[in-house]
């Protein structure tokens, strides 16, 4: 290879090398290592596995790659003619034994490790009665939708007991795409598979903790974040007693504005779909649910399922709407 060649080869991957380390590191949690901070006690688990996984599979990167400089500055070309060849070693028992024992040993190794934390990573631990909580997390394009014991709806936005354990079956309609629940902080990843459920749970302190979906499930998948608020059990017991109830509907109509129909449209120009601003179909229950149920052109059926009070909700917030036009950001208020 000419010298030319092979200086722009290697300025070209190292330069590549850095942009990409960087961008993790910059990205990512703990120095660009780790995902975030545990919180959970299942996400510690999972920390731990990671980390000691993350030894094994160090030490032997380095050392492959010690071996392979090694090796090619010893039986490099040096002054032979092309045509010469190189040195013909030999086969070793020894290392051949060697390097056929030893990744058998650390593939145990971890493997017993992983499996010692498995059960305190899929099982929950036993809780009262009194303190189970269970909630349903139903991923849909391009929305996550938490379902409460009592029905109680919420949209983007979980609220969880702090300090107990907190249930979550995980799943999509059938009618829609899978996607993948993650709390960082929390746990590991979970995906929402369309007629399936999927278990996990976490025990956490009150905080916010951001939420993404992990599976590529269209157009907006991007935008299809969340937030897990864990607050002192009066304060949820509150939450979901009101969010049932009558005095919750428009809380709940914003929620499916701003989490649902937003996500795809704004009030007072086209995004990736048409303006909404003065459209007389915001106030119209009889427009919507059609348009809901069965979608329109490129637009899913966001509300194929949603209950008449979920319907009654987005119209009562959304008819403010129906003969004005807004900024591309209305409904951040009340």
């Amino acid at each position: 290879m000419p010298s030319g060649v092979r200086r722009f080869a290697l300025a070209t991957f190292a330069t590549t090398a850095v942009a990409l380390a960087t961008a993790v590191v910059a990205y990512a949690g703990n120095g660009g290592f780790l995902p975030g901070e545990p919180h959970s006690p299942n996400a510690h688990r999972i920390h731990n596995a990671f980390l000691f996984v993350s030894i094994f599979t160090g030490v032997i990167l380095l050392g492959v790659e010690a071996a392979l400089v090694i090796f090619i500055v010893k039986y490099r070309r040096g002054r032979r003619t092309r045509t010469a060849e190189g040195p013909q070693i030999h086969g070793s028992t020894k290392l051949e034994i060697i390097w056929t024992v030893a990744p058998v040993v650390v593939l145990a190794v971890i493997g017993s490790f992983v499996f010692y934390e498995l059960p305190g990573i899929a099982d929950a631990p036993s809780a009262a009665a009194a303190d189970q909580t269970r909630i349903e997390v139903s991923g849909r394009q391009f929305y996550w939708q938490f379902t409460y014991p009592n029905g109680a709806i919420s949209i983007d936005h979980m609220i969880a007991p702090a300090d107990e354990v907190v249930n979550e079956d995980i799943t999509a309609p059938v009618y829609d795409v899978i996607h993948s629940w993650w709390v960082p902080d929390l746990g590991g990843k979970y995906d929402a598979i369309p007629g399936r459920v999927n278990k996990t749970w976490f025990e956490a302190p009150a905080a916010t903790y951001v939420a993404r979906c992990y599976e590529l499930c269209g157009i907006q998948h991007a935008a299809m974040r969340a937030d897990v608020s864990v607050v002192p059990r009066a304060q949820y017991e509150t939450f979901v007693r009101q969010r049932a109830g009558a005095g919750g509907t428009l809380a709940l109509g914003q929620e499916e504005w701003q989490g649902v129909c937003l996500k795809c449209h704004r009030l007072d120009h086209a995004y990736i779909g048409p303006a909404l601003g003065g459209n007389p179909v915001l106030a119209d229950r009889n427009a919507l649910v059609p348009l809901l149920r069965e979608g329109r052109g490129q637009m899913p059926p966001v509300g194929r399922d949603w209950t008449p009070h979920q319907i009654s909700a987005l119209v009562a917030y959304t008819k403010r709407f129906a003969n004005k036009g807004g900024s591309s950001n209305a409904g951040a208020g009340g």
